[in-house]
């Protein structure tokens, strides 16, 4: 039988893995995702995630590896995680009152099946007008500095959401019913090489 393992360090992925009863084990990737770069923002995540999911299944190549990277973008700029709390404050100013959306790129490998799939996610938020003393106060809390565009819809900035048209799931960082459609083609796939 075939694992499937996250090659991820997100707690978020994890969980929401474990919610929709998928087993799995978890080898995180480590990648320089800064250096990696595409034409377009969906290629770039897709780009990412590939990396990452390649990586492990160079190690587990008889298993079924899940690589995934979510990004934030508004009009051209990509927002990755901030790199300190006045990057995160940045951000948040950015993003204050806008419609942007949120990229999950996924990748799934099975190197003896000799299977790649690959796919990624949209979905559009809106967030309402911040004041600068609630941005500061949202950063100072810390919760954004490991998120992509520096929020947590999950968590506290929830009350700055106003509208989400797509995947919840997939601003927290990974879709997973595109995920568990992906693993069925996958399994398919595998079964037709054997």
């Amino acid at each position: 039988m075939k694992k499937i393992i996250l090659a991820s360090a997100s707690p978020r992925r994890r969980e929401l893995m474990e919610q929709y009863g998928i087993e799995f084990e978890v080898y995180p990737a480590s990648i320089p995702e800064h250096e990696i770069s595409a034409d377009t923002p969906e290629g770039e995540v897709v780009k990412i995630a590939f990396e990452k999911a390649e990586q492990i299944a160079n190690l587990h190549p008889d298993d079924i590896v899940i690589g995934a990277d979510t990004i934030v973008v508004y009009k051209d700029a990509i927002l990755g995680k901030p790199e300190n709390e006045k990057d995160a404050i940045k951000m948040l100013k950015f993003l204050s009152g806008k419609t942007h959306y949120v990229l999950t790129g996924l990748v799934i490998i099975n190197k003896s099946g000799n299977v790649i799939i690959s796919d990624y996610e949209k979905t559009y938020v809106s967030m309402r007008e911040l004041s600068l003393e609630e941005i500061e106060n949202y950063v100072a809390g810390r919760e954004p500095m490991d998120k992509a565009g520096a929020y947590a819809i999950q968590g506290e900035a929830r009350d700055f959401i106003i509208d989400v048209q797509g995947c919840f799931y997939n601003v927290v960082g990974l879709p997973v019913n595109k995920l568990k459609e992906m693993l069925g083609k996958l399994e398919k796939k595998v079964e037709g090489k054997m």
